[in-house]
């Protein structure tokens, strides 16, 4: 019996928890050792371990285990947030776990009972009944005024009136005897036998109908573009150290130290981890607003975004009817706001249609069916109607009907008894007397816009009929009223929505089913502009792939599209070369949302299939915090790209400096370990702090505005203006270096002495740097004062200083490297001028390669 069953329900789960419990610790370690590897996988690992066995090679055990110590860390970090991020997603899927109301199979008489929905099997009969989600593919055996919401499957925003009659070979659309796992009962109530679950159902094959395409890899990319270019440069720093040393007859193993050190100088140990770490941050913000980032890569591709494609129906509307239009006895159409006064354009239409409905049983209630909700949030109170009986709406029948009376002689009828009627045009306009054609024609027009129509017709009782009598025999002798057509209601937040993104410089595009009329007007009214371009699914299907990338270039609104055109729509605007995001909530958009560069589910309202196939999952309703998202991405390209100067810039400096002290004195001026700690202590710190930072605005850029394609976006960040920065950094920390080593040179004391003020000079210089571009950032003043801190520390400190090669430093010292950091800095500020002077001097006397640089410098 149910005891029974529910018993071994329990001892089941049970069994299965505690197999959980003791499988938890060693499926942790391994998944995290499956994404440190991945995190491994990054283009500048390779380079990292050479540097390090060359260390190793020289015998300096402490300098290859940094090297592998700022490698691994990366790694680490990287993998702890993508498990991070999936541990996240799955505790709020599980969260939302679909339960199923089964129906005992040998009395069906008795109370249904809960189960998760996971543990239904074919031949198991459930219980539907309004606001149900349905928890697997079945076969009607009952049903009574059953219709269900299938948009999340099929995309038709009208719910499906359902019956047991076979349909078969039909299309899932037009299937009526079947109900879909995933869909919504929208009225009445039902018995099904499951026949498919799990991966066999209906939505989940729309999941499968492409193959995951991964977003451009972006930073990466970038990065790797960055490291093939340093390769070559960091081989010739080495070299150069090395023959500059061999030349002034420095021993051999002083000679390749002082090159492995060079080398190794030019590597940005950091970058792998600064990407990480920005992308951990920016995803932790969007965490906060709502915004689950299930790949922090995506939010790469957020920043390049420039067009965003929207199923219409339950993403950019409600999925609930709403009254738009009404026309009156002789066909005039109106609007509802239209309909005001008694006797208004429309009024008694309207008043009809909403007699024709059943009364809210207490303050508050809604009405069991969507279209008589719709018309009651249209009509006016009426308390001068007293209804007495009403017949609810059925599939089969067709209308929905009601007697009542008016109070008072003003009625209509004169006070009497009467029957008020709303249904399907083809069911209730026959039953009208005298002519209807035009009725038919309008009701049709409308209909073909993709509206839902009813009409709406009344006529006085007889004298001695009662209500039964007329509510249970057929439709005769009507008076025609008008017709009401119904639409789909846009979400508030919508408008604001579509209007960010258009403010933001992102194309927002609607996918729909409606006609291409009404399409256009549903856009118009939520923020696109009046002369948006429309194309069809038919026009697209008439296409090959290169004419429909080239048609839907610039196109905002694409009507009459089916489920499996979205697909279609996704990749040919990849196509044409656009960066694509896809935002749905039902299993139709799940193959788009796969294909897209970002696929956009949301947890809220939407499908378990959207939501695995998604990169990000927004857990709230407002979906304006999208126009965030992709402020958040280009906000992680801008720090991204500062931090890349930081780390680069920087490195090229030490190898300038590495190089100049080299032609100078014979050897390297700072050793693999000092150069290591530069990288890794005093640098990368403040870097991070950069990157998680979000940017200000930079110079130039209109707020909220970007260019028409985002590809100019990430070129402006890092393209000419990185290098530029690159170049800046490399120069003032080569200038601060030198200047502070000079000065220990040519001032009493010792060569390390001399060493540990380039070091001061090198660190101080690029924090100055840190500090004067990011002086409004809280996090990067304590991370800049607190590295000059700790360096400050560490060189006071006797043995700690004599292991990184150093020595204390004295009143004297400390006042040259402030009097290094001073010149550097007077110097920085000064070096956009005078590269713009070189520049303009070069391009009047015609030097190539300088034309159109002056403008950009």
């Amino acid at each position: 019996g149910p005891v029974e069953r529910a018993v071994l329900r329990s001892r089941a789960l049970a069994d299965r928890a505690g197999k959980v419990t003791a499988l938890a610790p060693a499926r942790w370690s391994w998944q995290l050792g499956r994404a440190v590897r991945g995190e491994l996988d990054d283009p500048l690992t390779p380079v990292l371990a050479v540097g390090s066995a060359a260390s190793a090679i020289l015998g300096s055990a402490v300098d290859a285990l940094l090297v592998l110590g700022a490698l691994d860390l990366n790694a680490l970090v990287g993998g702890v947030q993508r498990l991070r991020a999936e541990r996240a997603l799955s505790g709020l899927l599980d969260e939302q776990k679909r339960k199923a109301r089964v129906s005992d199979e040998d009395d069906p008489a008795n109370e249904p009972y809960t189960v998760d929905a996971a543990r239904l099997h074919p031949g198991d009969v459930i219980a539907l009944k309004a606001d149900d989600v349905v928890p697997a593919d079945a076969r009607l055996l009952w049903e009574d005024g059953l219709e269900v919401d299938e948009s999340a499957l099929t995309g038709e925003s009208l719910p499906v009136d359902k019956q047991t009659a076979p349909t078969p070979s039909a299309a899932v659309a037009d299937r009526s005897c079947m109900v879909f796992e995933g869909t919504t009962v929208v009225a009445g109530q039902a018995r099904a036998v499951v026949v498919d679950t799990g991966d066999h159902t209906e939505s989940a094959r729309a999941v499968h109908l492409a193959a995951r395409t991964p977003p451009a890899a972006g930073v990466q990319a970038r990065l790797q573009e960055l490291t093939r270019k340093a390769l070559p440069l960091t081989m010739a720093g080495g070299a150069a150290v090395t023959g500059l040393a061999l030349l002034r007859g420095t021993p051999l193993r002083r000679a390749v130290g002082g090159g492995v050190a060079v080398a190794v100088a030019a590597v940005p140990e950091g970058l792998p981890l600064v990407a990480t770490v920005a992308q951990l941050a920016a995803a932790r913000r969007l965490s906060r607003r709502g915004v689950l980032v299930r790949a922090p890569r995506t939010l790469e591709a957020l920043g390049r975004m420039d067009t965003v494609c929207f199923d219409k129906t339950g993403t950019l509307t409600e999925n609930r009817l709403r009254l738009v239009r009404l026309t009156d006895a002789e066909g005039t159409v109106h609007r509802p706001d239209e309909a005001d006064g008694a006797e208004g354009a429309g009024a008694v239409t309207l008043r009809a249609a909403a007699r024709a409905c059943p009364r809210p049983n207490g303050d508050g209630a809604r009405a069991d069916h969507a279209t008589d909700e719709a018309v009651l949030d249209a009509a006016r109170p009426d308390p001068d109607w007293r209804q007495e009986e009403y017949l609810p709406f059925e599939a089969a029948r067709g209308y929905a009907a009601a007697v009542g009376r008016e109070d008072g002689a003003g009625g209509h009828h004169g006070g009497g008894r009467v029957l008020v009627v709303k249904g399907a045009p083809e069911t209730v306009l026959p039953a009208v007397r005298g002519r209807t054609a035009h009725a038919s024609e309008t009701a049709h027009r409308l209909a073909e816009d993709g509206l839902r129509v009813l009409a709406v017709a009344h006529r006085p009782l007889a004298e001695g009929e009662s209500a039964a009598d007329a509510l249970e025999r057929p439709l005769e002798n009507l008076e025609f009223l008008g017709l009401l057509a119904l639409a789909d209601t846009p979400r508030k937040s919508s408008t604001a929505l579509v209007r960010g993104l258009r403010e933001a410089g992102v194309r927002p595009v609607m996918l729909t089913g409606d006609h291409p009329g009404t399409a256009r007007a549903i856009a118009a009214e939520l923020g696109w502009p009046e002369d948006t371009a429309v194309v069809t699914g038919e026009e697209l299907a008439a296409a090959d792939r290169s004419g429909r990338a080239r048609m839907l270039r610039d196109v905002g609104v694409v009507a009459r599209v089916a489920p499996e055109q979205k697909l279609q729509v996704v990749e040919s605007l990849r196509d044409a070369g656009r960066v694509v995001a896809m935002v749905g909530d039902g299993a139709n958009d799940a193959a788009a949302i796969r294909a897209a560069d970002i696929g956009v589910g949301i947890s809220a309202r939407g499908s378990a299939a959207a939501r695995n196939a998604a990169d990000i999952v927004l857990t709230d309703e407002d979906m304006t915090v999208l126009v965030e998202a992709v402020a958040e991405g280009r906000a992680l390209w801008r720090s991204v790209a500062d931090a890349i100067a930081i780390l680069i810039g920087g490195n090229a400096g030490e190898v300038s400096f590495g190089i100049l002290g080299t032609l100078l004195s014979g050897s390297a001026p700072l050793s693999t370990r000092q150069m290591l700690l530069v990288n890794l202590f005093t640098d990368l710190f403040p870097a991070m702090a950069v990157a998680v930072t979000p940017k200000e605005q930079i110079p130039g850029e209109d707020p909220g505005t970007a260019p028409e394609t985002a590809e100019p976006l990430v070129t402006a960040l890092l393209g000419e203006p990185l290098l530029r920065q690159i170049r800046h950094r490399a120069a003032t920390t080569c200038l601060g270096a030198t200047v502070a080593w000079l000065a220990g040179r040519f001032t009493p004391g010792t060569a390390r002495r001399s060493t540990t003020m380039a070091l001061c000079g090198v660190v101080g210089t690029q924090l100055a740097q840190t500090l004067a571009d990011r002086r409004t950032s809280p996090l990067v003043r304590l991370t800049v004062f607190g590295s000059a801190a700790a360096l400050v520390a560490l060189i006071q400190t006797p043995g700690v200083s004599r292991l990184f090669g150093c020595t204390p430093l004295g009143p004297v010292a400390w006042a040259g490297v402030a009097a290094a950091l001073a010149v550097a800095v007077l110097a920085h500020r000064r070096l956009p001028a005078l590269e713009r002077a070189v520049l303009a001097l070069a391009e009047r006397h015609g030097m190539p390669g300088t034309a159109g640089r002056s403008g950009t410098a």
